[in-house]
């Protein structure tokens, strides 16, 4: 049976290098990928979401609206902006770290995330969302020195707690290993290991 994984975020997270790792993982054990991505706003900090299908019974790339087993959101609000793709009982790792959109930002808003993360507790709550992992984002990356591995800190958070089926963290390990370069593979196995489920 195959896991069906949202990933989503804004332009410069990360985001589709986290799916293209989980691919790669997967395709390492011999098992079936179907991806695809939304990437045209990427350099302008806009929306940018994967979808990734991990097992042989995947047939289309598209995860259809209420069938996706996981949602991993680089950030609060988009996080919310994918909640009609999740299976009731799906599970959700998100960054509480907002990022304040342009337009947001030149009219003055006070957007700080904190009431994205309080609705999906209270999904939590309802039993709407079987699994919630909130992640202090802002907190990891001066732990780890770069706010560059935020994308493997929540991509480690789905591998260690089971979320990517047979996808384990050390499959996750060997593809970054293969496609990271090499000055940052200890920041980036560091950040992997950096949720503690």
């Amino acid at each position: 049976m195959s896991v069906n994984v949202v990933l989503c975020g804004v332009g410069g997270q990360g985001t589709v290098l986290a799916s293209k790792l989980s691919a790669a993982a997967a395709m390492s054990k011999g098992i079936a990928v179907k991806s695809a991505e939304t990437i045209g706003m990427a350099q302008r900090g806009g929306s940018v979401f994967s979808h990734l299908r991990i097992g042989n019974d995947a047939v289309s790339p598209m995860i259809r609206s209420g069938e996706a087993d996981l949602i991993i959101g680089f950030e609060p609000a988009e996080t919310v902006r994918m909640l009609p793709f999740l299976k009731k009982g799906g599970a959700v790792i998100t960054s509480n770290r907002p990022i304040m959109p342009v337009t947001s930002n030149l009219g003055g808003s006070s957007y700080n995330g904190l009431e994205m993360v309080k609705y999906l507790e209270s999904l939590e709550e309802s039993g709407v969302i079987s699994r919630l992992i909130v992640v202090d984002t802002e907190e990891a990356s001066k732990n780890l020195g770069s706010s560059k591995a935020v994308n493997m800190v929540l991509l480690g958070a789905a591998a260690r707690g089971g979320f990517l089926g047979d996808v384990d963290i050390e499959d996750i390990r060997s593809a970054m290993v293969k496609k990271v370069k090499p000055q940052f593979v200890e920041m980036n196995n560091k950040a992997l290991e950096y949720v503690k489920i």
